[in-house]
């Protein structure tokens, strides 16, 4: 990516997740998603049924998320049809338009990226239905992370690990210190955190492990980060690029 910076600015990028950190997890989201997983886990790679729920919870914690966990124990299967399988069938329908975090985020002079463990196809539902769909420019998701290959996929790179976030500072081409990465999860925070990102832990009224703030709600950032707004400086052009993505950025 190139880009032309100015020196002055206090933040140049805003890096959000997605899943329950543009919207709440209340919404139910994500308990969906779990039961797809343990489904897929049940009827496509026919584990045993009164281990999936364990199995499936402690890959996700051990791993970031139970696919990578799968991918590392040796179970072999198409990612397209795993994302497919799981987020296919969310129901979408409980995300609604968001005019109040439409007009933040417009409002913000900032280049914003979305930065999320999910697939390219569940990012687009989830903008489009909260009506978000042009206000980032760019996203770095599972397929950026992970480019197709010839060969059979055995590692998954995603959050929370340091060198997933070490790779969307290269990808994003941002200087970390002048970032602030938005996540509801306190393992990504500590993670953003030890790559040099200033952080926001959302979804909570107090600090965390690497958090620098707090956010209750993303509906709360004027309130909490007015310094986003406070350097209105010129925009930026730049273009993200990786074997998977290619995006024009103007923040």
């Amino acid at each position: 990516m190139e880009a032309a910076r100015s020196s002055r600015t206090m933040y140049e990028c805003l890096l959000f997740d997605m899943d329950d950190t543009l919207y709440p997890l209340s919404l139910g989201i994500n308990m969906a998603c779990r039961k797809n997983i343990e489904e897929y886990m049940l009827n496509h790679l026919h584990i045993e049924e009164s281990e999936v729920p364990r199995m499936c919870l402690e890959l996700y914690k051990e791993h970031g998320t139970t696919m990578a966990g799968l991918k590392t124990l040796g179970y072999e299967f198409d990612d397209d049809q795993f994302h497919a399988e799981v987020h296919g069938a969310l129901p979408y329908e409980l995300l609604k338009p968001d005019p109040i975090l439409r007009n933040l985020l417009l409002s913000m002079p900032q280049q914003k990226i979305i930065f999320t463990n999910a697939d390219e196809a569940h990012v687009a539902q989830v903008l489009s239905r909260m009506g978000l769909e042009d206000c980032f420019q760019g996203v770095i998701c599972f397929e950026t992370l992970n480019p197709p290959s010839e060969t059979k996929r055995t590692t998954v790179l995603c959050k929370p690990s340091v060198e997933a976030m070490e790779a969307a500072i290269r990808i994003a081409n941002v200087d970390p210190k002048k970032t602030i990465f938005f996540d509801d999860s306190i393992r990504n925070i500590a993670s953003g955190k030890a790559a040099g990102l200033q952080t926001v832990i959302v979804g909570r009224s107090t600090l965390v492990p690497g958090a620098d703030h707090a956010l209750n709600s993303i509906h709360n950032i004027r309130e909490a980060l007015p310094e986003i707004w406070e350097d209105e400086g010129e925009h930026l052009e730049q273009i993200i690029q990786s074997s998977a993505v290619e995006t024009v950025v103007i923040a």
